[in-house]
This record gives C-alpha cells, sequence and structure tokens, in this order.
C-alpha cells in the first residue's frame, strides 16, 4: 500500500514539508509505501474547463499535474498539505488540484484523503475546509485526526515547537495507516467500492 503526500508549497523543506513529513513517518512505522510530491515554485495554470481531459484522462497542458496524474493509479491514499495564504490554500495548489480532480473523479473514488495545512497564526480551518471539498466531490473517504490537521509556526522549528499539531500529524498518519488496512481486508472478503447510481446533473435554472 503506498500514500501520496502533496506539497503544496513553493518551498521545498518549509513548514508545510515539516508537517507532512510527521504524518509520512507514522504511515512508516505502520508499514504504507510513501512518496513526497512537491508541486514546486513554477507557475502552475488553472484548470479552463475544456473538456480534453475527460477523453484522454490527462490535461492538455503537460506540466506538473500530469507528472502527478501519472502516479495516482499506484497509489492507495493521498495527503494533500499547504501553506494558508489569505485564509485559503496557495495558489499553486488550488490550480493544481483544480486540474488534478476535474474530470477524473473514476482515478480516486473509494481511495482516502487528508487535507493538512499550515499557518502562522489564522485563516488554518477555511483552508482545510476548501480543500476537504475536492474530496467530499469525487467520493473518497476522508481522514480524520484528533483536532483539525494544522500547524503552526513561521519556520519549520517553529513547527516542531508545536507539540499539538505534531502530535495531531502523527494521529492522522496512523489513521490514514489503519483505514488502508481495512479496506484492504474488506477487499480480501469481497467487499468492493458501491458501483453506484448513473450521476444526475441538475440546475437550478428552469
Amino acid at each position: 500500500m503506498k500514500v501520496i503526500l502533496v506539497n503544496g508549497s513553493p518551498r521545498a523543506k518549509g513548514c508545510t514539508y515539516t508537517a507532512l513529513t510527521e504524518v509520512e513517518k507514522a504511515l512508516r512505522q505502520n508499514g504504507i509505501d510513501t512518496e513526497i510530491f512537491q508541486v514546486g515554485a513554477k507557475p502552475v495554470m488553472g484548470c479552463i474547463a475544456c473538456g480534453k481531459c475527460f477523453a484522454t484522462g490527462k490535461c492538455f497542458m503537460d506540466d506538473v499535474v500530469n507528472a502527478f496524474l501519472d502516479k495516482v493509479p499506484e497509489a492507495d491514499g493521498f495527503v494533500f498539505g499547504s501553506p494558508v495564504h489569505y485564509a485559503a490554500a496557495s495558489g499553486a495548489l488550488t490550480s493544481f488540484m483544480d486540474r488534478v480532480f476535474y474530470g477524473k473523479g473514476k482515478l480516486f473514488k473509494g481511495k482516502p484523503a487528508a487535507a493538512i495545512v499550515s499557518c502562522r497564526r489564522g485563516g488554518a480551518s477555511a483552508a482545510f475546509d476548501q480543500i476537504n471539498k475536492y474530496f467530499t466531490i469525487n467520493q473518497m473517504p476522508i481522514v480524520s485526526s484528533q483536532y483539525w490537521n494544522q500547524v503552526h509556526g513561521n519556520t519549520p522549528e517553529e513547527v516542531m515547537k508545536d507539540e499539538e499539531g505534531m502530535q495531531t500529524m502523527r494521529t492522522l498518519g496512523n489513521n490514514m495507516a489503519w483505514l488502508l488496512k481495512c479496506i484492504e481486508a474488506g477487499r480480501e472478503k469481497g467487499i468492493t467500492i458501491p458501483e453506484g447510481e448513473k450521476p444526475i446533473r441538475t440546475n437550478f435554472i428552469r
């Protein structure tokens, strides 16, 4: 089993990375393979809703998004992490996730996911809620912890001093590992993901 942890910060080894590595340690202690995927500091264009990915499974813009999508089939779970920018996820991660998930729900259905956020002081819960919405619309079980998945600090060193935040990350990793093993045990007993109905799409214009 494998979990991919996405670092949505432009800083490869900053505060968000520090939180993700704490989750990663707990996962590895439970025998789960991991990989940290860095979105990076290069510009990530937003989704233009062209629909090309519905046919190809890939974005027509061949960049970090497609590099990530190549890894999705081998992953059993995901953790998406972001610094808090103006009480929201980073612009890069938002554009990244818009394009990753648009038209590709079948790739993620039934795979557990979690969001983690890193902030200096405030705005964490709003950013946390924003990221979780990608999971709920794609039928992904959301993994919880003992508190909202957030750490506080202006530097990696300060984040490591946030004892409750770091414990929250470890609990999240343990809970993710537990859920993955439960899903695997269920699969061995013949319990599979519900097929679901054909989607019904409506709007409010009559």
